[in-house]
Formats: structure tokens, C-alpha cells, sequence
């Protein structure tokens, strides 16, 4: 079992930065990748940015550049950092871990954290 537990967002005006946190917890060795994901209302959840355990980092076209995935393995908590925000960030933001016990790969998602960009 891993236990994501997510922290941050709220409301910020266009140009404007915040960092989402998340502190991952539990069988924290059988995580393979770690990621952001975002969801808009009326959309599907698509991948912000992730990374995978040989540090391979990947982002969205439509984030590079403005979003940064950071990570602090003594603190077991992951970061999305993001600058230069345009109101089409607007979302619920999700962390997900993959979980490989060997046999079966388990995907473990946050609460959620709203994040609401104004023009």
C-alpha cells in the first residue's frame, strides 16, 4: 500500500506561480514512476509531468518550459512547480504513483487539489 497525500493550490492571478506538494508514504520501494496528472471540468485527466526511477523526466507540450517536477527523496514528497500560469491551467491536480510488487502494477492517485487560474 502507498499513501499519497497532497498539499497546495488555490487561486492565483495569470503570470502568477504555486507549487503543489505530496508526500508518498507506505511500501514506498515498489514505486516505479511518480507523476502529476490535472483534470478540467468536462475533460480527461491528462499527465502534467512525471518521472520515472532512472530520473527520465516527461512533461506536456502544453507545460514545458512553465511547469518543473521536483522531487526530495529524504522528505519522501514530490513537487509540481509551476510559473507563468494562463488560466487553461485551471484543474483539479492529482499525484499518482506506479506500484510494481513484482507481479502486478498497482496505480495510487492523491486527493486532488484544486488549482484556479484568473485572467
Amino acid at each position: 500500500q502507498v499513501q499519497l497525500v497532497e498539499s497546495g493550490g488555490g487561486l492565483v492571478q495569470a503570470g502568477g506561480s504555486l507549487r503543489l506538494s505530496c508526500v508518498v508514504s507506505g511500501d514506498t520501494a515498489c514505486v516505479s514512476a511518480l507523476a502529476w496528472y490535472r483534470q478540467a471540468p468536462g475533460e480527461e485527466r491528462e499527465l502534467v509531468a512525471g518521472r520515472t526511477s532512472d530520473y527520465t523526466s516527461k512533461y506536456a507540450d502544453s507545460v514545458k518550459g512553465r511547469f518543473t517536477f521536483l522531487r526530495d527523496t529524504a522528505k519522501n514528497t514530490m513537487y509540481l512547480q509551476m510559473n507563468s500560469l494562463k488560466p487553461e491551467d485551471t484543474a483539479v491536480y492529482y499525484c499518482h504513483a506506479d506500484c510494481y510488487d513484482g507481479a502486478t502494477m498497482i496505480f495510487y492517485w492523491g486527493q486532488g487539489a484544486q488549482v484556479t487560474v484568473s485572467s
